[in-house]
């Protein structure tokens, strides 16, 4: 089952649930992904049997929905600070090689640290018996500000030295009244970063990640398939310039999810009673390791097997701002 929020066409909002045949009905009652979970939640039932009880006979059309602009994402908040969007890097079988290109210029011939971290992924990411295995790398991107909806623009600043997509699956959970994190599913997302200033110094991989980032429609309910196939495109005036499949899921991870999990709510900062988190679990496909510069009016395409919505994002620019700090 996947959970979509999206507006009608007179502005309201609300929540359908797509079956396994592909078609999306209305829930009675919903207006917010974020408002049924808590309703769930404090009711002590299971997500799925809520909506199949209030499952309604009106057929929602999300490709239409998708056409006109009124998909929102998955989940969403209300005060956009109770939102956070993390994510963890080098977390995939192959995703060291791009990052290694980038860190080898400063690193010369020695083993990059970039290297090092996906290797202790590779011998102890995925442990066994339910123990927490070695930590990622971990970055923040921002709050419920940072959030686009597909079809949205992915607005890159004015000072960024680049701003290309990077294909992933995310994770949407909510910290119930215990300050337990519980997961409503998963999603598609474009985790969109400034490479070159990563390239320019593995120091500034916080400053590269702090730009938007796009989540697709579907709120895919229950666990992620092991093999996740997708594929991710720029079109350019509209004809395709790259377009390369990835991988994801666990069979294609050095990481376990739950490992991952872990390492992201141990800390106590992110088990606040009512806060989203939305968190990505990396890729290792990059146009920006194949050569590819994105220009402005660049639109990327990522869709992947269960999600049936393709995250589809312009890309554009800020305007310059001046920034000044003033005393009081």
């Amino acid at each position: 089952m996947k959970l979509v929020q999206l507006r009608a066409q007179d502005g309201t909002r609300l929540v359908a649930a797509v079956d396994n045949d592909g078609v999306a009905r209305r829930i009675e009652g919903a207006t917010s992904t974020y408002a049924l979970a808590l309703e769930v939640i404090n009711a002590g039932t299971k997500l799925a049997d809520v909506v199949a009880a209030r499952l309604t006979s009106d057929v929602v059309d999300l490709e239409a929905a998708a056409a006109e602009g009124r998909l929102l994402p998955p989940i969403d908040h209300e005060d956009p600070a109770h939102l956070h969007l993390t994510g963890t890097g080098l977390t995939h079988l192959g995703s060291a090689e791009g990052r290694d290109k980038m860190h080898k210029a400063a690193a010369g011939d020695a083993v990059t640290d970039s290297m090092r971290m996906f290797l202790m992924g590779v011998e102890g990411g995925k442990p066994e018996g339910g123990k927490p295995g070695v930590q990622p790398e971990w970055f923040y991107k921002g709050n419920g500000n940072a959030m686009v909806a597909s079809g949205q623009d992915l607005v890159s600043p004015s000072f960024a030295l680049d701003g290309s997509e990077e294909p992933e699956i995310a994770g949407i959970y909510i910290i119930d009244q215990t300050g337990t994190p519980r997961r409503l599913g998963f999603a598609l997302a474009n985790e969109f970063s400034d490479h070159v200033t990563e390239r320019g110094n593995y120091l500034w991989l916080a400053h590269s990640k702090l730009r938007p980032a796009a989540i697709g429609a579907e709120l895919l309910v229950g666990a992620l398939p092991e093999d996740v196939r997708g594929t991710s495109r720029i079109v350019r005036n509209g004809e395709v310039i790259w377009e390369k499949p990835f991988l994801s899921g666990e069979a294609n991870m050095s990481h376990s999810i739950a490992n991952l999990e872990h390492h992201h709510f141990k800390y106590g900062l992110f088990r606040q009673p009512g806060d989203v988190h939305i968190h990505f679990f990396g890729t290792a496909t990059l146009s920006f390791a194949d050569g590819v510069t994105v220009q402005e009016g660049d639109v990327f395409e990522i869709s992947a097997e269960p999600f049936s919505l393709t995250l589809r994002n312009r890309l554009s620019v800020a305007k310059p701002e001046t920034v000044t700090v003033k005393e009081l």
